[in-house]
């Protein structure tokens, strides 16, 4: 509420409370959202993963390398797109419980294999690295609707980070495996002697951060009709950063959907609230530090106070 106050101050005959405006940041929260509400369970469920924005550029090429370059259908290049996410996110969960290594790092290496991989392999092929014209061949395909153009006058990408949202806060708030997350992420010995099965409750959520990723992949290259192999940089961050100021804990074991999707809307509308004001938008990652910053320091003070009301 204080930023969306601040900037209707600042911004508001500016355009930001304009229908126009109220899109374009809701349009920014909802791809950001969209990420984040796999990030937040899997850091509920105690664990990271840097790789989802080395994924939404890696599903683009190959969405698009399956339509322009192998003349796949594109609900079959669609389906391949989520097979790879569905084996990166299976490959980043069993090095994790194989190897027993922190998952910041498992993830960050599968971040750089990934990029690098996707960069080596689409030059490789194509001696490019960009590609451009995918919205036509899509027009006419059943499954590519569902990740394109509007609905009811608003972005897909929107609709989908409303369903998500209700969906994955239904799931941790009203279902076993909802309580097996906040165990496994809480104490997972103590889950393991509970007969919570933590390991198939992270593989699951591992699966989810790649699939979302994929998700927001699609979006993005059915309604822009380019793929990039850089695409996604920093996401992995940003979506972080929106379940910690949503009040997810680093720690594990606490936090919500909803509110790592208050997080985004909140980084949607710093990053056009900033646009609309004037202010170089270089500015938005200085912003974006000191919110991060700030939560922290708050939950870490929400939670002292909770410890202290229970002794």
């Amino acid at each position: 509420m204080a930023v969306f106050s601040f900037f209707a101050l600042v911004a508001g005959d500016q355009g930001f409370l304009t229908y126009q405006g109220t899109v374009n940041y809701l349009e920014v929260a909802a791809q950001l959202g969209i990420l984040a509400a796999g990030v937040a369970l899997l850091m509920i469920g105690g664990e990271f993963d840097l790789s989802v924005g080395s994924m939404i550029g890696a599903a683009g090429m190959v969405f698009a390398l399956g339509v322009q370059v192998f003349n796949f259908p594109v609900w079959a290049s669609i389906l391949l797109a989520f097979i790879l996410a569905v084996l990166v996110g299976l490959a980043n969960a069993y090095l994790v419980l194989l190897t027993g290594l922190p998952s910041f790092i498992v993830t960050l290496s599968t971040l750089y294999i990934l990029r690098g991989a996707t960069i080596a392999i689409t030059r490789e092929v194509t001696n490019v690295t960009r590609f451009s014209g995918l919205s036509e061949p899509a027009l006419g395909d059943p499954l590519a609707r569902l990740f394109m153009g509007e609905v009811l006058g608003l972005p897909v990408s929107i609709w989908w980070w409303f369903l998500l949202t209700a969906l994955f806060s239904y799931v941790l708030l009203r279902t076993r495996f909802g309580n097996w997350i906040f165990a496994a992420g809480g104490d997972p010995v103590a889950a393991r002697n509970a007969g919570v099965p933590v390991a198939r409750v992270k593989v699951a959520l591992f699966v989810l951060t790649a699939v979302l990723a994929t998700l927001l992949s699609l979006i993005q290259v059915l309604n822009t009709g380019s793929a990039d192999v850089l695409r996604g940089q920093t996401k992995e961050l940003e979506a972080i950063a929106a379940a910690v100021i949503g009040g997810c804990l680093l720690t594990g074991g606490y936090g919500s959907v909803l509110g790592a999707s208050v997080g985004a809307l909140t980084l949607g509308m710093v990053q056009q609230g900033i646009f609309f004001t004037g202010v170089n938008t270089d500015w938005y990652l200085t912003f974006l530090g000191a919110m991060i910053l700030f939560s922290v320091l708050l939950n870490q003070y929400l939670r002292r106070k909770a410890l202290e009301v229970r002794r």
